[in-house]
């Protein structure tokens, strides 16, 4: 189940490096159009807002990925759960924001991740051996 994991975790990291593609560079292209079901001139007056959030987007997969690199389990373990955590923050306030998609297209997928995450890659329940 840690494979599963590591599996979830990059599969959220991935997702928030296509979702920074489609704010800082596709947002007033037809995919970005259609993905964020805008209009080309509500587009071209929020392309510098969007590319900023794009940013943004970028350091949760920066901490993700890092978390998945980290050398050290409990360190690593500490840095999904605050970088998934912030993607389902981003998520909740998105939806209630903007758009109740983004809880299931960005926080679903990182609930899910954390949850697995919590219940079966966490260091600190790890079981000591018996030494007899």
């Amino acid at each position: 189940m840690h494979h599963l994991s590591t599996i979830l975790v990059a599969l959220v990291a991935l997702l928030h490096v296509w979702i920074l593609i489609l704010e800082m560079f596709l947002w007033t292209k037809p995919q970005g159009l259609k993905a964020f079901r805008n209009t080309p001139e509500k587009a071209a007056l929020t392309r510098v807002l969007a590319a900023n959030q794009g940013l943004y987007n970028g350091f949760l997969a920066a901490g993700l990925f890092w978390s998945l690199v980290h050398p050290d389990p409990v360190m690593a373990f500490q840095l999904k759960a605050f970088f998934l955590g912030c993607v389902i923050v981003a998520a909740l306030y998105g939806a209630l924001s903007v758009s109740r998609r983004i809880l299931i297209i960005q926080g679903l997928p990182a609930f899910i991740a954390l949850a697995i995450t919590l219940a079966f890659a966490n260091p600190y329940m790890a079981v000591a051996p018996v030494s007899g």
